[in-house]
């Protein structure tokens, strides 16, 4: 690769969470929702995409926005999100891009005639007699498609199960005919939610929102959001619309809800997912990580990083921003990017200003994890901080171990540097950063040399 790759992948200033990647003509594309910086609800935003070659996956190009919201009939106002979009390769070799809008129950459906669009809107899902799939009696409410098209079939995956809510069964799958919109095989439910999950394999483990569906040699691997919310989970079947088994945790960001799927890039398997940031649930960025398939088709869980598809550790040496962190801890919680929490991932400026992100809140026994680098001959470390703030920064390759090097901060109305020296010749390592001081402190980087 030209440089290194972390997480998130895409500029610290994107917020593009539940992205679906796909493999188009030689590169990767990300479709996802819209969330805003210092949004006040889910997906705010057009359709964008991003997209990057597959033997460089430190190299995205932004693709600019392929579907404005108001592009939808019923939606000329743009009173009404995007929600998560999936996209798949009709029969006509044409690009058809599957979403619903966040205040009605149908699936809409936009096509174009290359990867990143733009996209024009084609029509809705329906059954022969004209009917709109999730308005005939008997439907349920349809939610966040996904797609996988085989020959002139595409089978259609939906669904949203809240607890307590026995009005939803569970994920559905419809079968499209040729034509894209046209409904083949009604809905069949194959992964249940949490009302329905008890005795099956997906107790524990049930359906909540967040379908994405691949197939893998003869084996279909349903990919979707459980119960928990921050949990990917699989389930696998050799029939796309029955007969899933519960499989598995792809990966856990630790706080708030989830949303991704998995791909093929080049000889590698991924697992594409998003995490919160700026203290809310409204403001998500798209992460990364490696993944195995075992010879039995197994998928063990991935780790959160702050290296994902760099697929290898990240060079001990070099100035690293702080928005890569993959652990925030404090003294009573682990783990987490969910409302209220201290310390938190943001930005300065406003939604739209290409400004690097930082982490902010950071009080006395918090500590910030970067996960992994190739230790073999850092000598110094220096850390860019601010704030009103007065103390150390103790610098860990375990949080069990004692520190390694206390850097001394002092109060700074902007950013400054603050350096130690350091002995690091461990190889294969995290960095954690832990506050011991007053008042609060912001951290925007640091540089290991």
């Amino acid at each position: 690769m030209k440089k290194q790759a972390f997480n998130p992948y895409l500029p610290s200033w994107e917020y593009i969470p539940d992205g679906e990647p796909h493999v188009f003509d030689g590169r990767i594309y990300i479709y996802g929702s819209h969330d805003f910086f210092n949004g006040w609800v889910f997906c705010l935003g057009d359709y964008i995409c991003y997209s990057a070659p597959v033997d460089d996956l430190s190299d995205w190009r932004y693709e600019g926005v392929i579907y404005p919201r108001t592009a939808d009939p019923l939606n000329k106002d743009g009173k009404m999100c995007l929600y998560a979009p999936d996209v798949t390769v009709g029969p006509d070799g044409r690009y058809y891009l599957y979403y619903v809008l966040d205040k009605v129950s149908i699936v809409s459906v936009a096509v174009s005639d290359t990867p990143a669009g733009k996209y024009e809107f084609y029509g809705y899902v329906h059954y022969k007699d004209g009917t709109r799939l999730g308005e005939k009696k008997g439907d349920e409410p349809q939610f966040d498609p996904a797609v996988l098209t085989e020959g002139n079939k595409t089978y259609l995956y939906t669904g949203f199960c809240g607890r307590g809510d026995k009005s939803r069964h569970g994920s559905m799958c419809t079968t499209l005919g040729k034509d894209m919109l046209t409904i083949e095989e009604e809905p069949v439910f194959v992964v249940p939610g949490i009302e329905y999950a008890a005795g099956s394999t997906f107790e524990n483990h049930s359906f909540f929102e967040a379908p994405s569906i691949r197939k893998i040699n003869d084996v279909y691997y349903f990919i979707y959001s459980c119960e928990s919310m921050k949990e990917l989970c699989y389930a696998t079947s050799k029939n796309p619309r029955k007969d899933f088994v519960y499989g598995g945790v792809l990966v856990s960001n630790e706080g708030g809800n989830n949303h991704g799927s998995i791909a093929k890039i080049k000889n590698d398997w991924y697992v594409f997912y998003h995490r919160h940031t700026n203290g809310t649930w409204y403001s998500r960025q798209a992460c990364a990580e490696k993944i195995r398939i075992l010879e039995d088709g197994s998928i063990p869980q991935a780790e959160m990083t702050s290296c994902g598809l760099n697929g290898v550790p990240l060079k001990g040496k070099g100035e690293y921003s702080a928005h890569i962190a993959c652990n925030l801890y404090n003294r009573k919680e682990n783990n987490f990017f969910i409302e209220g929490s201290y310390p938190r991932l943001t930005q300065d400026g406003k939604d739209g200003d290409e400004i690097e992100g930082h982490i902010e809140n950071i009080k006395n026994g918090d500590s910030i994890g970067f996960k992994y680098f190739d230790f073999s001959d850092t000598k110094k470390i220096t850390i860019i901080t601010r704030g009103y703030c007065g103390g150390t920064f103790e610098v860990r390759t375990s949080l069990a171990e004692a520190p390694l090097a206390k850097i001394k901060i002092e109060y700074t109305n902007g950013w400054e540097k603050f350096s130690s020296p350091i002995d690091l010749s461990c190889g294969k390592a995290p960095l954690y950063l832990t506050y011991c001081g007053n008042d609060v402190a912001s951290l925007k980087g640091f540089i290991l040399e």
